[in-house]
């Protein structure tokens, strides 16, 4: 894996258990197109409208080629018009960052 995509969400805090719903589901879409899923994660103390998801790639173009697939999963289609109809992701941030290999 040499690129992680980390994805920063502002979420609805009254909406929190909507948006595990949404992570859960894409537990199973993402690993099924192509992403290497290393977690989402939920406001547990402090910040309270904050998550993340953090998805790998062996490159850009994998990134690429998984987005395409997904953009064409019917379970990920449907998932995205979840968050939607609920507006329960105020901001989505992505950051793509390269791992540090071993010298």
């Amino acid at each position: 894996m040499n690129i992680t995509v980390f994805i920063r969400y502002q979420v609805d805090p009254f909406q929190r258990e909507d948006f595990r719903r949404y992570a859960q589901a894409w537990l199973r879409i993402i690993p099924r197109c192509g992403g290497k899923l290393l977690g989402y994660f939920l406001p547990w103390e402090g910040t309270n409208d904050i998550a993340w998801g953090v998805i790998g790639f062996e490159s850009l173009a994998a990134y690429e080629a998984y987005r395409a697939r997904l953009r064409a999963d019917p379970e990920g289609r449907e998932n995205f018009a979840f968050a939607q109809e609920k507006r329960l992701i105020l901001r989505e941030e992505r950051t793509f960052v390269e791992n540090v290999e071993p010298a």
